[in-house]
């Protein structure tokens, strides 16, 4: 990795940006070093899980998700093929950035990707075809605890790069709550 910087108006959300090194043959990239990753973000982690999900239609929208806790989960997010719009939304109770949103584009060509503590609902808009999404996540899944907040809510204003009337989403994801009703799950802790 080889650049890592604050995302968005965040101090623990992280733009990862992996050093590629390319020749005739195509190129090479390291996606995850735990040891960089701590020395420079100061955030500990180990991951249990690793996630992936293809997405056939552009504007299919798949979130705004996350997990309660004791469940919780951070997210390391890459898009391998094709390009999304990733999001993530701050819905720690106390947090000077509670409600505040933040978004980039992951492209298989710029080879991003974005650290999303706990504490974040998380979710992304494809922006080309059969576009693919990778993660890994601290903690594994549980139904139980198994959350989200509508992608669209508009007390939120995310600014969505594409036509919202055209987005494909499933029914739970029509159906999540807007921020306002959700309970209070996270607590912030400076």
């Amino acid at each position: 990795m080889a650049e890592i910087e604050p995302f968005g108006p965040f101090s623990d959300a992280f733009l990862l940006e992996p050093r590629r090194f390319g020749d005739d043959r195509g190129w090479f990239e390291e996606v995850w070093n735990e040891e960089r990753f701590q020395s420079l973000t100061g955030v500990e982690t180990r991951f249990v899980q690793d996630n992936a999900s293809r997405s056939g239609a552009v504007g299919t929208v798949r979130g705004l998700h996350f997990q309660s806790p004791p469940m919780a989960q951070a997210k390391l997010v890459r898009c391998p093929r094709g390009a999304i719009h990733d999001v993530i939304v701050d819905i720690r109770h106390g947090s000077p950035t509670f409600g505040k949103w933040a978004g980039t584009t992951l492209t298989e060509e710029n080879g991003h990707q974005l650290w999303v503590p706990r504490g974040f609902a998380h979710g992304f808009v494809t922006l080309k075809p059969d576009s693919e999404i990778a993660y890994k996540v601290d903690n594994p899944y549980s139904a139980e605890h198994d959350g989200g907040i509508f992608w669209n809510d508009p007390a939120l204003g995310i600014e969505w790069p594409f036509d919202t009337a055209t987005a494909i989403t499933s029914e739970k994801d029509r159906k999540a709550p807007v921020l306002a009703d959700l309970p209070k799950l996270f607590e912030f802790a400076s």
